[in-house]
């Protein structure tokens, strides 16, 4: 699946030396100029000053565990009230559990090289990886509701094959590729690492090395994505953050929720941001003319519009998906970034799922065409917004309702009404 903007240069892979250096040195460093409000016509000219620095950026003295997306209090939560059939959760629950992710009969299909290039063509185990991955998620959310040994060790049995070869995404959609499975990996490894607790340290510690290897320095690769569609790079930081979470690795998430932080205003609008949208940090697209074209030709920006909503809502939806798991991961570690990320979040999610649910487009947005297609991505921005935080959201509130029980987009958002819907934890 193809996500870049067209059209940008390519580049040879670099090295893998090359890349950790790049990776210590440039992730989430560079801040974008702002775009000046009111830039000249055609061209224009690039921004005067320097966004600043994102504030409350800095990992926990301690990693609370199991804390990637979902913690203890939250798995807590889903056992009881699937055991007591209570719903939406026992539907989403038996949903999940009919699912081929769930099976107990699942062969992994581990490869020391997994391939990917535009829309996964060549497709050299990417569905395989992706696959594997959230089935990983499925079975040690099952034994957590469970308790039953066969899928903790179903899941150690998926996450042993996989750590056991992997040691390479290639081809154009590689970072892509490893942030989508990069992200799912964690959320299983944390349940049955610390939940389940019976998974034997030796295969910790080479699953944690295969994170740290085939994946980290995939999805922290300073600037050289900044051009591309955002939902990359937010996709790629959800990954990040849940790695350096399970690695207990302060100075990946540092520099990751750093870069967070400045590109989720690259990504969705509010008019407090000026005339026009804030380019992305370390990316070309700093005119006028550029940002246009960046966000697919929209001259007319409104709270909550995306830089993705004029190519499809599809696309849209995993950048909206990823700063929810960043913030939901970020909370469960003492490190409560939704002040900064709520009010995007909110009008994103409010905004897309009004014209999903038939609002007529107005010719001012997009032409008056749009790809809509919103996934299953609202459950975890709706709860924190509307539940924990009292926000009113009646547009989200109805399409997620609408969509539960939420399943999976089959790349990293998986079971979110189970995990996720009414969760006061």
């Amino acid at each position: 699946m193809r996500t870049t903007t067209p059209p940008i240069s390519r580049r040879r892979r670099p090295a893998r030396a090359a890349v950790l250096l790049a990776a210590l040195s440039a992730v989430g460093l560079s801040a974008g100029p702002a775009l000046a409000a009111g830039a000249g016509q055609g061209g224009g000219t690039p921004a005067a000053h320097v966004a600043p620095a994102p504030a409350g950026v800095a990992a926990p003295s301690a990693f609370t565990h199991p804390g990637v997306l979902v913690g203890r209090g939250q798995l807590d939560f889903v056992r009881a009230k699937v055991r007591a059939g209570a719903q939406p959760w026992k539907k989403a629950y038996d949903t999940m559990l009919a699912s081929p992710y769930a099976s107990l009969s699942r062969t992994p299909k581990a490869r020391a090289v997994v391939e990917c290039g535009a829309y996964s063509n060549p497709n050299h185990g990417c569905v395989d990886e992706r696959v594997d991955a959230i089935s990983a998620y499925t079975l040690a959310l099952v034994w957590y509701v469970e308790r039953d040994d066969r899928y903790a060790r179903k899941a150690m049995e998926i996450m042993d094959a996989w750590s056991a070869v992997h040691r390479d995404h290639t081809n154009t959609n590689a970072a892509l590729q490893a942030a989508w499975a990069g992200a799912v990996w964690p959320r299983a490894g944390e349940i049955i690492r610390h939940a389940y607790g019976r998974w034997p340290s030796a295969s910790v510690n080479r699953f944690a090395g295969m994170l740290r290897d085939a994946y980290l320095p995939e999805v922290t690769q300073g600037d050289r994505f900044a051009n591309y569609n955002g939902n990359w790079e937010l996709t790629m930081m959800d990954a990040a953050i849940g790695i350096s979470v399970f690695l207990e690795d302060r100075r990946t998430y540092d520099r990751a929720m750093a870069r967070f932080l400045r590109r989720v205003p690259a990504y969705v609008y509010l008019k407090s941001d000026g005339a026009f949208p804030a380019p992305p940090p370390g990316g070309r697209y700093k005119t006028k003319a550029g940002v246009i074209e960046y966000w697919y030709g929209q001259t007319t920006f409104v709270d909550g519009l995306s830089q993705e909503t004029c190519r499809d809502f599809t696309h849209t939806g995993y950048g909206i998906a990823a700063i929810s798991h960043v913030a939901e991961t970020a909370r469960l570690q003492g490190h409560d970034i939704y002040p900064q990320v709520r009010e995007r979040l909110r009008h994103a999610m409010g905004f897309h799922a009004r014209y999903q649910l038939s609002t007529s487009i107005p010719s001012w947005l997009c032409g008056g065409s749009i790809k809509l297609k919103v996934g299953p991505v609202t459950e975890v921005g709706f709860n924190a917004l509307h539940n924990r935080l009292g926000i009113h959201m009646p547009n989200t509130q109805k399409l997620t309702e609408q969509q539960r029980p939420a399943g999976t987009d089959k790349l990293f958002v998986a079971w979110e009404t189970l995990t996720h819907a009414d969760n006061p934890r």
